[in-house]
């Protein structure tokens, strides 16, 4: 049985790598002083199996694989290759366990024993031994790498872990696979049927971590739904979906809008409450409201369209004056008494004080 895992192994491993450097695009040939040469693939007889369904799972690539020399040091480095970053940070996460340790490359990476992991964009590069290469050249070696990478963000969902998580225990998962695979790491199997009711179809993403604090202890699983309505929907189907046993230990579920929390198997109920009131998740609603910009023109030019602006009113005041009043004294002249001022209309007040009366003809 174990000879069949090795030859599956095998054929997968010759399906995932490039057998020589010159065929890369992602791994440099040269860097620093060091130089690569084609190699064949190493092959894990174990591990390489139980990481088939995840792999499918994140889509992944046709990887690259070369061997490194400088003088006598010699390193191998394999480049993992999937379709986005999120599914490589899934992949990723699958490969981490609490013996490994962050490194110094300010990247996200770890290293176990002599084996050193990096991701970089929809990329993981191993390399191994990493004692055979100082941290000058390591550093310029993933740089290399780091150019040809997606720069796509990673998952926001790992952010809202709480601070405190043993290390290597952070298992994200975008499936079933990744899921329960992230589960079984925890040790926490009995939850695995949870995963028909994640509701990983519509479009769901998890991850979960361990956590201790002295005596206190307790798992928690953060599944992130794309709207609050799913989120409300599959939180009943998982609050069913909990066995009885599950329940009398402790384990919850709450929501806080698109974001499910669920602490398992909490040591005591006051810190599973500590834990999920820790979660960095918070939520807000943007209104666009349509604006317009307004700007002022500058003073001169309002100060001229004024100016100009009287100026045209006075203008026209004065036509409008010249052409009343010259109409009224071109009609007085030669048309006297017939159009304006004719004494048949015109009634003068008199007090009376003489006995002549006044003749209104007489005013013009």
């Amino acid at each position: 049985m174990r000879k069949l895992h090795f030859i599956v192994a095998f054929l997968l491993a010759l399906a995932v790598g490039l057998p020589v450097c010159a065929e890369q695009q992602g791994l440099p040939t040269h860097f620093g002083n060091w130089t690569g040469q084609p190699t064949p693939m190493w092959v894990e007889t174990e591990a390489t199996l139980s990481y088939v369904n995840i792999w499918e799972e994140a889509g992944r690539k046709q990887g690259e694989f070369c061997q490194y020399a400088s003088g006598t040091a010699k390193i191998q480095a394999s480049l993992e290759k999937y379709k986005d970053p999120t599914s490589a940070y899934e992949v990723y996460t699958a490969y981490l366990n609490p013996s490994m340790h962050p490194t110094t490359l300010n990247r996200t990476s770890a290293v176990d024993g002599d084996r050193m992991l990096v991701l970089l964009g929809s990329f993981i590069l191993e390399v191994r031994p990493v004692q055979a290469i100082s941290t000058e050249d390591l550093t310029t070696f993933v740089n290399a790498v780091s150019a040809h990478a997606d720069p796509t963000p990673l998952p926001p969902i790992r952010l809202c872990l709480p601070k405190g998580f043993l290390d290597g225990t952070q298992k994200y998962a975008l499936g079933p696979a990744g899921f329960q695979s992230g589960l079984a790491a925890l040790k926490r199997d009995e939850f695995a049927a949870l995963t028909k009711e994640a509701g990983f179809a519509s479009k769901a993403e998890a991850i979960v971590a361990e956590y201790r604090n002295g005596k206190d202890s307790a798992g928690l699983l953060l599944i992130e739904y794309p709207t609050p309505q799913l989120a409300q929907q599959h939180l009943r189907h998982l609050e069913q979906a909990l066995s009885p046993e599950a329940k009398q230990a402790g384990t919850t579920i709450e929501r806080d809008a698109s974001l499910l929390s669920v602490v398992l198997r909490p040591s005591s109920a006051a810190y599973g409450q500590s834990l999920r009131a820790a979660v960095n998740y918070e939520t807000s609603v943007t209104w666009h409201e349509p604006k317009h910009t307004l700007t002022d023109p500058p003073w001169a030019t309002m100060l001229a369209k004024i100016m100009i602006a009287t100026m045209l009113f006075m203008l026209v005041a004065v036509v409008l004056g010249a052409a009343f009043g010259g109409v009224r004294v071109l009609a007085k002249i030669f048309f006297p008494g017939k159009v304006f001022d004719r004494p048949d209309q015109m009634d003068v007040l008199q007090l009376g004080l003489s006995s002549k009366r006044i003749d209104s003809r007489d005013f013009y």
